[in-house]
């Protein structure tokens, strides 16, 4: 199915594109759509397509919409909670379904090999949280995009929807929870492949693996430079844009670029654990993903959930993540690429993030301290009947987290960030979650810094608008597309 490791012979293209991962995928099928005879070259450093972040086992495969995930709503300083953010993400995550519902429309992407429909649910057992769940259901049902959100603090009715984490729970127990059965797992490894296999069908891109990028220079005021060495040998190649789609590995090579906005940042790996449990009996009894609350200082992406999960195909139960630390800044990383970030122009950001994040050390080093059986105990809260010898340990995919330099100092961040140069020749893509669910909104907006003049022609909005309907509408104020939207998404992708 995949292209060859060795190069060819041509080393001009009008895109090389860096990481084959979900978000280097997306930004070409979007160019092929909207230009089928651009050149595109897709360079990866391992044998094979979505190894990194958007492999299965390495994310939690949550299509974030925002229906469950706390650290999405949070609370403002007078109590009030903030829905900003989970509104914001929520119509990201829209964008993609719509995406995906025109390439299944084409004929060019088949839902059932990459996504399965499952309910999301928030569930907490103390009255603090028991409050603040009743305010967000409260607020966020009250929005259109939410209005299908259920509450109960029914006991018999919550064992309905979660019956696996309702076993042997103490009576006295208070139990309140949310449920969004419009919900998904997604496997984006399997949707990168997907994509890949429609581009290298069409013969509009070749794909290089066991490639590396170790060089990126000027060729000339429009075009990069890149030393690729693959086979240990070392080629060059042209391109008028260039994409650093690489996870982890793109703020390394950002600074290779030597672009003025690369030194405004520096980067925090963090490590992370799942338990897996594979006992088909088990798995069966669990048809949900369920989000609790987060410990204190806890960055967003530990907030601990235990998921459904379909993992090549077989369904599976995730617990976690559990944090960790090394200084790799990928997973088939080195242990020295923390310590190669470090630079002059970003040392004191980084210092400045260390020192106003202490609850965050705080957390990592308690998570370093975990063994199986304390795990099992949090996993315990969730599911009080489950057995450690029906519990693995599984590591997770390595991200990391944002440090940028501001006017208040540097700032540690936990979203995704486009980086793009001031002549739009060089686009970098940094950050964690809730990337993948978002690509499609983040490549338009890639689309929109670099690629302007194509992007307000006619020919490329006439074709935009094919895959994404919406484009260009306000859906908040047109309710009938929303509605026929919605509608579509779930004929097509089996959501209904």
């Amino acid at each position: 199915m995949f292209a060859s490791d060795s190069l060819g012979s041509e080393t001009q293209f009008d895109a090389v594109l860096v990481g084959a991962g979900i978000m280097s995928s997306t930004l070409a099928v979007l160019l092929h759509e909207l230009e089928p005879d651009m050149k595109i070259l897709i360079v990866e450093r391992l044998h094979a397509p979505g190894l990194e972040s958007s492999c299965a086992v390495n994310n939690s495969g949550t299509g974030h919409a925002a229906n469950c995930e706390f650290n999405y709503t949070p609370l403002n300083s007078d109590g009030s909670l903030n829905i900003d953010k989970a509104l914001a993400i929520n119509a990201s995550f829209e964008r993609s379904l719509e995406f995906w519902s025109s390439m299944t429309e084409m004929g060019k992407l088949v839902p059932d090999e990459f996504l399965h429909a499952l309910p999301h649910v928030s569930c907490v057992w103390s009255q603090n949280d028991i409050s603040y769940l009743r305010q967000r259901f409260l607020q966020l049902s009250s929005v259109d995009v939410f209005k299908e959100m259920e509450w109960s603090d029914d006991k018999e009715e919550i064992r309905e929807w979660i019956p696996l984490m309702m076993k042997s729970r103490q009576p006295h127990q208070k139990v309140a929870a949310t449920r969004m059965a419009r919900g998904t797992d997604i496997d984006f490894g399997a949707l990168t492949c997907a994509y890949l296999k429609v581009l290298e069908k069409s013969g509009a891109i070749e794909i290089k693996y066991s490639t590396e990028v170790i060089d990126i220079q000027r060729a000339n005021k429009r075009t990069w430079q890149l030393s690729v060495l693959n086979e240990r040998e070392v080629t060059s190649v042209q391109a008028s844009f260039l994409f650093l789609g690489a996870g982890g590995g793109a703020l390394s090579l950002l600074k290779k670029s030597g672009i003025a906005e690369c030194y405004d940042y520096g980067g925090f790996p963090v490590s992370g654990k799942w338990l897996v449990c594979n006992d088909e009996e088990l798995a069966n009894q669990h048809n949900a993903k369920v989000y609790g609350t987060s410990a204190v200082g806890a960055p967003p992406m530990s907030v601990p959930h235990l998921d459904s999960r379909w993992i090549e195909g077989k369904k599976s139960l995730l617990f976690g993540p559990f944090a960790g630390f090394n200084t790799k800044f990928l997973k088939n990383g080195s242990n020295w690429d923390f310590f190669r970030s470090i630079q002059f122009s970003n040392v004191t950001p980084m210092i400045q993030a260390g020192l106003g994040n202490y609850d965050l050390i705080k957390y990592l080093i308690s998570q370093l301290q975990l063994d199986h059986s304390a795990r099992m105990d949090q996993l315990r809260d969730f599911f009080p009947e489950a057995r450690s010898d029906d519990w693995q340990v599984s590591i997770a995919g390595q991200r990391v987290q944002i440090i940028k330099k501001t006017s208040r100092g540097g700032l540690l961040k936990f979203g995704t960030e486009v980086v793009s140069s001031s002549d739009g020749t060089l686009a970098a893509l940094l950050g964690a979650s809730p990337g993948a669910s978002t690509a499609v909104s983040i490549m338009l907006e890639i689309l929109k810094r670099c690629w302007s003049e194509k992007l307000s022609s006619n020919i490329w909005q006439e074709r935009l608008k094919k895959l994404l309907p919406s484009y260009g509408k306000d859906l908040k104020k047109d309710r009938e597309l929303f509605d026929n939207l919605r509608s579509r998404s779930n004929t097509l992708l089996g959501l209904g």
